[in-house]
């Protein structure tokens, strides 16, 4: 059985807000959510790639040292998102 949020109720009203990590509460349309929100894709297409190369590690070992730079870029991208 497969269970489906269909609502969800925080109880703090929408009014166009959204709240912050610091509890800050912004528009839905300031910038900084914006770039909350690329920085949540960008670290998720690096998350792909990342993935993708340990794959091929084995087969391809220079790709060690792509992931070896890249992985801490990830790293950074979560404590800024």
């Amino acid at each position: 059985m497969v269970f489906r949020l269909s609502k969800i109720y925080t109880r703090t009203g929408d009014k166009g807000e959204t709240g912050l990590g610091d509890g800050r509460r912004v528009a839905k349309d300031h910038p900084r959510v914006e770039a909350i929100g690329e920085v949540d894709t960008l670290n998720s297409q690096l998350g792909l790639l990342l993935a993708g190369l340990a794959t091929e590690t084995t087969r391809h070992p220079g790709l060690k040292e792509v992931s070896d730079v890249l992985a801490p870029c990830q790293h950074r991208l979560f404590d800024l998102g």
